[in-house]
């Protein structure tokens, strides 16, 4: 369905009050400067006479504007897909149910369509999510100490191949290897971005990963490797700890985490996130100017590398670095989630008077 664009006169009075019903579905363009931003940007507002508004970025770049570096309007976002939202809410209602192409058909989707969806959107497919989604129901019951047959059979797996294979996809292990007496402890809990596994000691959070992160498994190997330590199911005070403060900061209470972190890195690995975790929320860094902070302006790359290395995702925020245009660049929980965090970074901020 499309939007209809009102008049210019509202859409100037959403421009100045920064009203989130149009973001994403409409645009201006500022004459004087040449730029087009989403209407809650939150850069100084142009004069009326300077604005023009668009429905479409595309209808942005025909008029010659440039998009934003502060509000970054050309960011992915699932909400206009209407394929994208009518799958996540079957997959919402039915998470257990056994999804194949066959069923997109009927839904009345190309399957080639939704795949291209998804893959732009979330970097998996959508058959790739429904399956992480019944693996959950046996990671629960693994956790508990149930049985390995139990746990195939709540996800929904024929096989015991297809289930050892999917659990490896998602821990970089089978789970005849887990040990129920492991030093480090797994667990998955929801956030609005996604599920997300957190991995820790008694004492201390080592990993904090969204779930269907490609590199997942061949960081919880290496975490393995790193502490000479077993890897088994369960939950611990940092874990429960982290849940907690996830949800206070989505809800916009929380500014900074205060769970204990354990660190696995160079010890310039680590002073570049230490100093990532000194960045303002509601504001972004470039490699560039991290190098800087860090006294060696000559480091860019090893600053890109470190930032890439990061296994505490969110708490540890690699998502606040941008490129040197202000542009998003690479991050291993999908562009679409960096947008996400920054975007409500900037609004807890401006909520606590900080921007």
């Amino acid at each position: 369905m499309l939007f209809d664009l009102p008049e210019t006169d509202v859409l100037y009075e959403a421009l100045l009050n920064r009203d989130p019903a149009y973001d994403g579905r409409a645009y201006v363009g500022v004459r004087s400067t040449g730029v087009f931003c989403r209407l809650t940007c939150p850069a100084r507002k142009p004069k009326l006479e300077n604005c023009c508004f668009f429905e479409t970025i595309g209808d942005c770049f025909d008029a010659g504007f440039r998009p934003c570096k502060r509000c970054h309007p050309v960011g992915t976002s699932a909400d206009n897909d209407e394929t994208v939202k009518t799958l996540l809410t079957c997959l919402e209602e039915r998470p257990n149910y056994k999804w194949t192409e066959s069923e997109i058909v009927r839904l009345g989707f190309e399957p080639s369509t939704v795949r291209r969806s998804f893959k732009r959107q979330f970097g998996i497919t959508f058959l790739e999510m429904a399956r992480q989604s019944r693996l959950r129901d046996g990671f629960e019951i693994l956790s508990e100490g149930g049985r390995v047959i139990d746990a195939q059979l709540a996800s929904g797996f024929s096989s015991p191949g297809a289930f050892r294979e999917a659990f490896a996809k998602l821990l970089g292990c089978a789970p005849g290897e887990l040990k129920q007496d492991g030093y480090l402890k797994a667990d998955w809990f929801d956030t609005p971005l996604g599920a997300m596994i957190a991995v820790s000691d008694k004492s201390s959070l080592h990993l904090l990963e969204f779930a269907d992160r490609k590199a997942l498994p061949t960081e919880l190997s290496r975490l393995r490797k790193q502490v000479k330590g077993d890897l088994g199911l369960g939950r611990t005070q940092p874990t429960d700890q982290m849940e907690t403060e996830l949800h206070e900061f989505f809800d916009g209470k929380r500014l900074d985490f205060e769970v204990p972190l354990a660190l696995h890195g160079t010890e310039f690995t680590k002073d570049v996130w230490r100093e990532l975790r000194r960045i303002p929320v509601g504001e972004t860094r470039s490699y560039s100017e991290l190098a800087k902070l860090l006294g060696n302006p000559n480091s860019t790359r090893a600053v890109a590398r470190a930032n890439g290395a990061n296994q505490i995702a969110v708490v540890i925020p690699c998502h606040r670095v941008v490129g040197l245009d202000g542009s998003l660049t690479g991050y291993g929980g999908g562009l679409w989630r960096k947008q996400k965090l920054i975007d409500l970074e900037l609004k807890i901020a401006k909520a606590r008077g900080n921007y």
